[in-house]
Formats: C-alpha cells, structure tokens, sequence
C-alpha cells in the first residue's frame, strides 16, 4: 500500500481544480426581473377591469 503524502481530506495539489472558486449563478432569464412581471399582470388585469368597468358605466 502507497504512503499518503496529503491527509485524506485534502486535495493533493496535482489534482487541484481550475475551476472557480464560487461558481457563476445561471442565467435567471425571463424569472430575472419578478417586480417586472408583476407590473405587466397588474396593469393587464386593471385594463381587463377597465374595460368591463367602462360598459357598466354605459362609456
């Protein structure tokens, strides 16, 4: 059996990652900007109540 030259816990430095240390948060896309999506639903659901509102009204 090899002699371990590094505590099992460590990572030889051969064997080291060239990664990052803190990987890049995905890309959120269309979930990005949640305040902006709310506007468009509430402001498309008060001219959806406009509107029925208006014919009641007799406008």
């Amino acid at each position: 059996m090899s002699a371990h030259l590094v505590p099992p816990e460590e990572t030889p430095p051969a064997e080291g990652s060239i990664a990052e240390a803190h990987p890049e948060r995905p890309d959120g896309g269309l979930w990005e900007h949640p305040r902006f999506l709310l506007a468009l639903i509430v402001l498309g659901a008060v001219l959806f109540a406009g509107f029925f509102a208006a014919r009641i009204a007799g406008f």
